[in-house]
Parts: C-alpha cells; structure tokens; sequence
C-alpha cells in the first residue's frame, strides 16, 4: 500500500463528476474543458498534514495540481495539502 508523506493526501477521484456521453461527434484531439475544481474521496493521508482530516473524507481540491503516480502498474492519485480548498 501507497502511504503518503510530507503534507501529501492519496486521493480516489471515483468522486469527480462523470463525463456526459455527447451524441454530437468530435475532433479526436478535443480535450474539454476541465473543471477548476473536484471533489475526491481521501485515501490516506501523511502524518504531517495540518488540519483535521479522515480516511473517507469528501474534500474540494485544485483539479490541475493532482498528481499521477504509476508504481508497478499501479496508478496512485496524489495532492498536496495547499491545494485542498475544503472539506466536505
């Protein structure tokens, strides 16, 4: 298991919104706009992290400060604790 250190949170983003299947075709390369902000469920998180936080937990974060990490095949989802901007 993947366990975070210096102010990092592991994050499920299962949580985001679900694209919206579009009947209309488009550009391979069409990328659309990414929302500022998502709501991800907490993983674990690092002892270090400043302010009250539990696995399980829904938080709003900086959804272009997330980290991907792939270890193994695995594919862990990161963020650091400056860019949490609540906690639901």
């Amino acid at each position: 298991m993947f366990k975070p250190v210096n102010r990092h949170i592991l994050i499920d983003l299962d949580q985001r919104n679900d694209e919206q299947k579009s009947l209309i075709v488009l550009p391979e390369d069409y990328q659309p706009e990414q929302q500022k902000h998502s709501v991800v469920r907490v993983v674990e998180k690092s002892d270090d992290v400043k302010f009250k936080l539990l696995v399980g937990s829904k938080i709003v974060v900086d959804s272009s400060m997330i980290e991907e990490i792939v270890i193994n095949n695995t594919t862990y989802n990161i963020i650091l604790e400056n860019y949490v901007v609540g906690v639901l």
